[in-house]
Parts: structure tokens; sequence; C-alpha cells
């Protein structure tokens, strides 16, 4: 079952030191957040569009946007529709794709005309659950998130009042955003529409999920149970950040990367050297369907990665004190691999519901 939670639109006061959003669009969205939604909600049922996994908790949809059938539908249609992008040539799809558990294959993802996006795109999944959102956390609600890709200039390019516009050209828009909110094609719909699918998009059915939360102890290989063990185990601190059900624990880390970064990190949103290079833990769930890795997408395998974090990174003043490196032999690194692979979850991937 689903709880319902009010959203934080007064989250954030300080408009100003949020780099990825204007201030007018920010704005926009708090006014249309005060607004009376009259359109009635139904009922979430878990099996309509997904089925809350064992071991993981309750699914919050906020007050103002409760799950409907029509609202769903409708942000689905929104989320593969190249139409929120100024030339019509890129969706929230292009991006996050599917079959890659809503990640990306590439290290910067292409935007209107060509663009080059800043960072590697992260995976959807399990995005409902995340208390902030961004490598910055500085957005903290999917509702105002749906607008930075939007607005920005290597991503859509556009504008979410001038895509409205586009929408109620169209009949078809403009009928199923009566039907899921009362009300013609607007931000309020485009942005709620969107956010209700993405909620949707829960993972928690992987050969690991079918081990630890489902009692089967055939899921899982020697290799990958001496995997997990190495990857739980305090000599490697994997799970030190990597933790929870959602392998996250959603705090801002510099893992040594770099010496000297081109991208701030949180102290693009904070402005503070103790946050200079420090990037939200990324979920491991479906890891092995995301590369390449990294805010950057600078590693293109995980040997790459556990090579790094055998090595315990290079100086940096932020570094986080768990990245301080270890030994493994080849057969622990390849244990260590194929447990990451465990955490595939191939029904989520080739859910048809998730499908354009």
């Amino acid at each position: 079952m689903l709880n319902y939670k009010k959203s934080e639109n007064f989250w954030f006061t300080n408009l100003g030191c949020l780099s990825k959003i204007t201030s007018v669009f920010l704005l926009s969205m708090i006014f249309m957040a005060c607004e009376d939604d009259d359109a009635p909600a139904d009922t979430f049922t878990e099996s309509m569009f997904v089925e809350i996994p064992d071991g993981f908790p309750a699914l919050d949809f906020p007050e103002d946007n409760a799950f409907s059938e029509e609202r769903y539908v409708l942000g689905k249609k929104l989320f593969f529709d190249p139409i929120l992008s100024r030339d019509s040539s890129v969706s929230c799809g292009s991006c996050h794709r599917p079959s890659r558990a809503f990640g990306d294959m590439v290290p910067l993802s292409n935007g209107v005309g060509g663009a080059i996006g800043n960072r590697n795109s992260p995976s959807l999944a399990n995005i409902g659950y995340h208390p902030y959102f961004l490598r910055e956390g500085g957005v903290p609600t999917l509702e105002m998130q749906v607008l930075v890709p939007i607005q920005e200039h290597s991503e859509f390019d556009f504008n979410v009042v001038l895509i409205a516009e586009r929408l109620a050209h169209d009949p078809i828009y403009t009928a199923m955003c009566q039907k899921a909110y009362g009300r013609d094609p607007d931000p309020f719909c485009i942005t709620r529409a969107i956010s209700t699918f993405e909620r949707t998009l829960v993972s928690g059915d992987s050969r690991y999920d079918q081990y630890a939360f489902q009692g089967d102890i055939s899921a899982l290989t020697s290799a990958e149970i001496n995997g997990m063990d190495l990857f739980f185990s305090e000599d490697l601190a994997c799970s030190s950040c990597h933790s929870g059900f959602n392998f996250t624990n959603y705090s801002f880390e510099n893992n040594g990367l770099y010496e000297v970064y081109l991208d701030k990190g949180r102290a693009l949103l904070t402005n503070q050297p103790d946050d200079e290079a420090l990037f939200k833990v990324p979920t491991l769930r479906n890891v092995g369907l995301t590369a390449p890795y990294m805010h950057d997408g600078s590693m293109e395998t995980l040997l790459e990665v556990i090579l790094h974090y055998e090595s315990g990174g290079v100086k940096h003043v932020n570094k986080s004190p768990e990245v301080k490196g270890f030994e493994l032999t080849n057969q622990e690194r390849k244990d260590l691999i194929a447990f990451l692979n465990s955490l595939s979850d191939y029904e989520f991937i080739n859910d048809p519901n998730h499908q354009p």
C-alpha cells in the first residue's frame, strides 16, 4: 500500500542557489502548487502498475499529486514524447532508456542540436524513494525536477509554458489533461503527470532480491555469494555508502576520482568549500546495466570502478574517509563483479508498462 505526504514546495528558500533551475520556473511551480487540485484521484492499486517488492518500504505520493491511472498514462506519454524539447527531437526517454534501467549508454547524453550534457544520466529506477534530486541534491521533489531538463540548454532547451501551449493545440493531450487533472494542458499537468509515471519505476526483483528477500537460496551462485560477502565486509566498506534496500544512503561524498574537478558538485548549490566535488551517492541497483560510471561517465566497466576503489583514489581535501583502498585477488574481483551483476532486474527493464 502507499502512503501520502505533503509536497514540500517551500523546502528551499534561496532560489538563487539552485543552479539547475531558473528562479522564474521555481516561482511558477510554487504558485501552481498552491492552486487547488479538484480532480479526484483513484485509490492506488499495487497490481495495476507496480507491486512494492519484498524488503521495500511503502511508496509515497504527494497529497497534491495522488496516483491515478489517468495521470500515469498521461505521464508515460509525455515521458517518451519529444514534444517537450525545443525542436521536438529529444524526450525524457532519449536519455533514460528502459533497456538501461532508465539510464543511458554513453558518458554524456546528447540534447537538442547535438548539445552535450554536463553529467552522466542516472538510472531512474526507484527514483520515487529519493529524498532529493540532482547530484548536488538541490531539488526537493520529482515535480520540480521535471523542470530541470526542460530549461537546460544542453538538454531540452525549452520553456514549460511554451510546452503547455503546444499541448493545448493537441486535442488528445487536452482531453488527457482534463481527464487526469481536470484542467487544460499547463505546467501543473506536465510536471505532475511525468513525476507520477516516474514514481512507478520500482525495481526490486533481481536475483539478489530473490535470494535476500524472497527466500530462494539457489538464486545466487557461490561466486556471487562470495562477492556479496566482500561487498558487505568492513574491509571494502562498500555498504557504508551503498546501503539499504536501494543500495544508497543518499549522502554526498567525494570518492577521490580527481585532484581537480571541473564539476563543483554540491558546492554548486551551497557555495561551501566543504561541499566542493561532493556528489549524491548513486544506487547500485541495475549497476550492471548502467555503464559507463561516475558522475561524468568516465569509467566504462565495473572492473575499472573496483580498481579505482582498490587504489584508494587520488588525494582530495573532501575525499571520504571510507575510500581508503584495499587488496583483492583476481578471483575476488570477479566475484564482486558477479554480485554487482546480480543486482540487475530484467523483469523491470522488460516490463511492458515501462516501454514507449
